[in-house]
């Protein structure tokens, strides 16, 4: 049974939530203090984490960062905060998705099982137990890292599997919707920002490789992974 930690401070919000998602044999737990958001989560252990934005003395942003430090568990916000850069931060802060309120409990559900399935199920990134090889550039899609020489960057579910399909077609170009297919299984529910900062997010870690420019924006077309990049100090 996958466990669900609800961080919300909103308690009917949290009950509804729970009664809704036991229907469909989920296990929540929801946060008790928070001032120990994290100690909490680690003695939990969840499959996810459904997170607010707002939260009492430190915000949901805090909270995610500190997830991600130990964590690549999916983490998906749930928000009155509509504005598009309260969704670019999350994102950026290591979320996995965001959904405004009020909301449909049925696309919470489907969002919920999208992430479960792409990071334990039957489309997870780690079920293949092999490698991508680009230039020196090695994709460890069972570790999620990826790996240049001596240096080791950590990845998430999702920038592991754009990086994967990237690198597996190194030289081509790979379309949004094609990306958008390989992530996300309910593409309806997805905005198509979130593409361009997790692909920003891809940019950031090939970066810290020291290697720049690589992952172009081939305009009306999509991205292209160049297998012919150089290093740069």
């Amino acid at each position: 049974m996958f466990k669900i930690f609800i961080v919300e401070d909103d308690g009917k919000l949290v009950s509804l939530l729970e009664d809704f998602l036991t229907k469909y044999e989920y296990e929540t737990y929801s946060v008790k203090n928070f001032d120990t958001v994290l100690p909490q989560f680690e003695q939990i252990e969840p499959h996810l984490v459904l997170l607010d934005v707002n939260l009492p003395k430190y915000d949901g942003y805090y909270w995610c960062r500190q997830i991600r430090k130990i964590s690549t568990c999916p983490i998906l916000f749930v928000s009155a905060r509509d504005a598009k850069m309260d969704q670019v931060m999350a994102l950026e802060n290591g979320a996995d998705d965001y959904i405004t309120k009020p909301f449909d409990y049925e696309i919470v559900l489907a969002k919920i099982k999208s992430l479960l399935r792409r990071a334990y199920g039957s489309y997870a990134t780690n079920q293949n137990g092999w490698n991508v090889n680009v230039n020196g550039l090695i994709l460890d899609v069972e570790r999620l890292e990826l790996r240049l020489g001596q240096q080791k960057i950590e990845l998430s579910h999702t920038e592991a599997r754009i990086l994967e399909e990237l690198m597996k077609k190194a030289d081509r170009v790979v379309s949004r919707d094609r990306l958008l297919e390989k992530i996300w299984d309910e593409q309806a529910f997805v905005d198509d920002n979130t593409l361009n900062v997790y692909i920003t997010r891809v940019r950031k870690k090939l970066a810290q490789c020291h290697i720049n420019d690589a992952l172009q924006t081939v305009r009306g077309k999509g991205y292209q992974l160049k297998a012919n990049w150089s290093i740069e100090s």
